[in-house]
């Protein structure tokens, strides 16, 4: 995990459905399955659970997680425990005010308290306060209008307040999620001239079918030591190919968000039956091919995975035996520059 000399899985449960789709006795479930799997990483966001968001739930997941911990007080130090603060995109509680020394320390407080830990192993931003281009925002991405002197300040302000948990003994590592090279730059610089607390990872969306980070992020990672934690490495699952033909099966993640947050267009099913294709040639399941081929990646840290119950998890954990030949890495190529860019 970057250059803090933490081990942690290449597979790391995501969490974000403990709550709604996923009732707390699965999600113990999970995390006990998950452990005993050799996954040592799990994930999971103040905002949490999502589809839906909702004010009521905010929080929820990390409950969960909580009472996992109190029920499990001997296994805490057997994995890493991953969160994020919300900031600006979080409109439900703290009127969603940014990022800042102002909520920092109140927001691992809150995080603590319902986690029912005494720190927290890797301490995210969701992400920029100044916007990002991740969630299909890159098709109409302005940066033109930022503030490059006060982003600067804020980034500063709150890496100095990051600093003082540190030294509370809240939190251990500093992490980013839906950033930019230019941000995550700014971040490494600072930290860097200051000797505050250092990016140590990257959490952004990666798959076969997203594929943003392959160049200036890439470059970044490799050479700055940023591992990325890919999100949606399933492709919010259409890699499994249960939405292919129009399905739509109840109680999936499409049942719940239309359209799949922007991704399900006209463009992603021809791409997701290349990869079908692939899996079939090669005799592999897809879920496991999408996996890892994560894996293969040379800038790659973990890769978050979620299951809304535990036959999904446990298909999920046969992956991590899967290695992919050159001839149908290959034929992954191939595919992605016929399909560069489905959603």
């Amino acid at each position: 995990m970057g250059r803090t000399g933490v081990m942690v899985s290449e597979l790391c449960l995501g969490t974000m459905t403990f709550g709604t789709q996923t009732p707390e006795a699965e999600g113990h479930a999970q995390i006990d399955m998950a452990l005993d799997g050799g996954i040592n990483f799990l994930d999971t966001a103040e905002m949490y659970p999502v589809n839906p968001i909702s004010k009521e739930t905010i929080g929820r997941t990390e409950e969960i997680i909580g009472t996992w911990n109190a029920k499990n007080p001997a296994r805490r130090g057997n994995y890493i425990l991953a969160t994020k603060h919300s900031g600006a995109g979080l409109q439900h509680t703290r009127d969603g005010a940014p990022i800042s020394s102002k909520t920092i320390a109140e927001t691992i407080e809150g995080s603590l308290r319902r986690l029912q830990t005494d720190y927290i192993d890797l301490y995210q931003f969701h992400w920029p306060n100044r916007g990002s281009y991740m969630f299909r925002q890159n098709w109409t991405y302005d940066p033109s209008g930022q503030d490059k002197a006060a982003t600067l300040a804020n980034m500063q302000d709150c890496l100095e307040a990051l600093q003082k948990e540190v030294e509370k003994g809240t939190i251990r590592h500093f992490g980013l999620s839906n950033e930019s090279a230019w941000g995550t730059a700014q971040w490494l610089r600072l930290s860097e001239d200051m000797g505050l607390p250092r990016v140590a990872t990257m959490q952004n969306e990666y798959s076969l079918l997203c594929r943003l980070y392959d160049t200036d992020l890439a470059e970044l990672s490799v050479n700055e030591d940023v591992g990325l934690i890919a999100f949606s490495p399933l492709a919010a699952g259409f890699l499994t190919g249960k939405y292919q033909d129009g399905n739509i099966p109840a109680g999936s993640r499409m049942s719940l968000v239309e359209n799949l947050s922007g991704r399900a267009n006209a463009r992603v099913y021809p791409a997701v039956d290349a990869y079908l294709g692939i899996a079939r040639k090669h005799g592999i399941d897809p879920v496991h091919m999408a996996l890892a081929w994560c894996r293969t990646r040379p800038f790659m840290c973990s890769a978050i995975f979620g299951a809304t119950r535990l036959g999904q998890l446990e298909h999920i954990l046969g992956a991590s035996d899967v290695v992919l030949s050159q001839e149908c890495l290959d034929d992954i190529t191939d595919a992605h520059k016929a399909h560069p860019m489905p959603y």
